[in-house]
C-alpha cells in the first residue's frame, strides 16, 4: 500500500526541520524570506510596532513580514516549503 501524500503542515515541519540543516547557509536575503514566510505561516499578518533605533535586524524582518500582510497562512507554507527545497538543491 503506498503511504499517503503529506498534507500541507506535515511537509511544512519537515521543510523547517530541513532547513536547519542546509547544505550551505543561506545569505541574508534568503534568511528574511525564510523567517517571513515563517512568521507569516505561523502567527498570520505582523502586529506590533516596528523596532526602531539600532535595531536593524528587527527592523528588516518586520519589514519583510509586513509585506505579506493578507497573505494566506497556507499560501505562506508553501512558499516556505518551496524556498526550503531550493536552499538544499543549490
Amino acid at each position: 500500500m503506498a503511504a499517503a501524500p503529506m498534507d500541507l503542515k506535515t511537509k511544512f515541519e519537515v521543510a523547517t526541520t530541513a532547513a536547519k540543516h542546509a547544505k550551505k547557509k543561506p545569505d541574508n536575503a534568503t534568511l528574511l524570506k525564510l523567517y517571513s514566510y515563517y512568521k507569516q505561516s505561523t502567527d498570520g499578518d505582523a502586529t506590533g510596532d516596528r523596532p526602531g533605533g539600532f535595531d536593524f535586524v528587527g527592523a528588516a524582518k518586520f519589514d519583510a513580514w509586513t509585506k505579506l500582510k493578507g497573505m494566506s497562512k497556507d499560501d505562506a507554507m508553501q512558499n516556505y516549503i518551496k524556498q526550503v527545497e531550493k536552499l538544499n538543491r543549490d
